[in-house]
């Protein structure tokens, strides 16, 4: 069900924040004339919104984490000279109240932040009557109602101007990625909150600069509302997340290069053509439920054998048989192994269940039986 917040559109007077919105400026305040020489560069390619990590949450003690509240002052002489708005991230009550005292434009909440609820409620109950955008970083883990979560709590408090930034999500597995794009959960943050806008993160969720521009575009062909992009005057020197980092010159060569398409369909003839094909999807998809509920019926026969002739639900060599064979039918027919693996875990976690729920009953049916005698 679709979750309506009564949310207001983010603008500031004299500033145009036109879809694509762009946020961009290195991943650390490091020195005054780091930030300002970035935003004199920026400022040249008319980005409107200056970012800069003022507090930065390392995973281990020892490495940088930020130049603490004196770089505040840079960023409100960036507002001043450059006339650009600044943003940074608050991790407590303590960095809300600085940033608010120095005239930040926009507040964001990172990651490992919104993953914590506890903290989330701090910063919200710290911004009740205040008037400021909050950008909420989805959490580390893959955990959509987490997310909404959090923005629902920073609405609660009276904030209006609201957006979700999507930076990618941790995981184990080697990947091209620092954090998987998951594209799935941020769709899907979209169709629960729909009046929520959307930010991606693609230094984040790249964290080296050669994939930035094909998540970009990505993110603008599921219809996103902005980039926010790190970017530094010497990238190579950057005291965090260097390998992520672009020049000002190479984000404006990026942005250049996007492609921005329309959300909805003008031509008539093109709107029938996708109708037509979106029914066959509807019919195919349709045939998919009916055959993924037949083919449970028949896990529910397979567990009442297992429980009757007393065999476990799980036969690991039978699975893993399984596994192989559907990964070679799949081979050739445009299906990623990775999609297929996906597919076939969760049918089988659902026959799991689907057997233990049949041999469940059974057992019970045999107790009350035991009982009446």
């Amino acid at each position: 069900m679709a979750i309506q917040l009564d949310l207001e559109k983010i603008e500031f007077d004299g500033v145009d924040l036109k879809r694509p919105l762009i946020m961009a400026g290195p991943c650390s305040a490091e020195t005054e004339e780091q930030v300002m020489n970035t935003a004199a560069e920026l400022k040249k390619y008319d980005i409107p919104v200056y970012r800069a990590g003022i507090w930065k949450p390392r995973t281990r003690p020892n490495t940088f984490e930020g130049v603490g509240s004196k770089g505040l002052p840079w960023l409100k002489r960036v507002k001043e000279e450059y006339g650009m708005l600044t943003a940074t991230e608050v991790a407590n009550v303590k960095h809300v109240y600085e940033a608010l005292k120095f005239g930040v434009d926009i507040i964001w909440i990172g990651a490992r932040t919104t993953a914590n609820p506890f903290a989330v409620q701090e910063i919200a109950d710290s911004l009740n009557g205040v008037d400021i955008p909050v950008f909420i970083k989805n959490p580390v883990n893959p955990d959509v109602e987490l997310w909404i979560g959090a923005v629902e709590r920073i609405h609660n408090a009276g904030i209006k101007k609201i957006a979700a930034i999507h930076r990618g999500f941790s995981t184990y597995q080697k990947s091209l990625y620092r954090n998987l794009p998951q594209w799935q959960l941020p769709i899907e943050l979209k169709r629960s909150v729909p009046n929520l806008p959307i930010i991606t993160d693609p230094s984040h969720i790249c964290g080296n600069r050669e994939l930035l521009f094909e998540v970009s575009q990505k993110s603008m062909d599921l219809d996103f509302d902005g980039l926010i992009i790190e970017t530094h005057i010497n990238p190579d020197k950057a005291l965090s997340d260097a390998k992520q980092q672009i020049t000002p010159a190479a984000l404006n060569d990026l942005l250049s290069k996007l492609v921005l398409r329309k959300p909805n369909v003008e031509n008539a003839v093109l709107q029938h053509t996708l109708e037509e094909l979106r029914h066959d999807i509807d019919r195919l998809d349709d045939k998919l439920i009916d055959l993924l509920a037949d083919r449970m019926k028949t896990s529910e026969k397979i567990g009442e054998y297992k429980k009757l002739n007393n065999i476990t639900i799980l036969q690991s060599s039978r699975w893993d048989e399984l596994l192989n064979k559907r990964l070679e039918l799949s081979g050739g027919k445009g299906l990623s192994d990775e999609f297929i693996l996906k597919i076939f875990r969760a049918i089988h976690q659902e026959s799991i269940n689907h057997q233990t729920h049949i041999m469940n009953e059974i057992e019970q049916k045999a107790q009350e039986q035991e009982k009446a005698r």
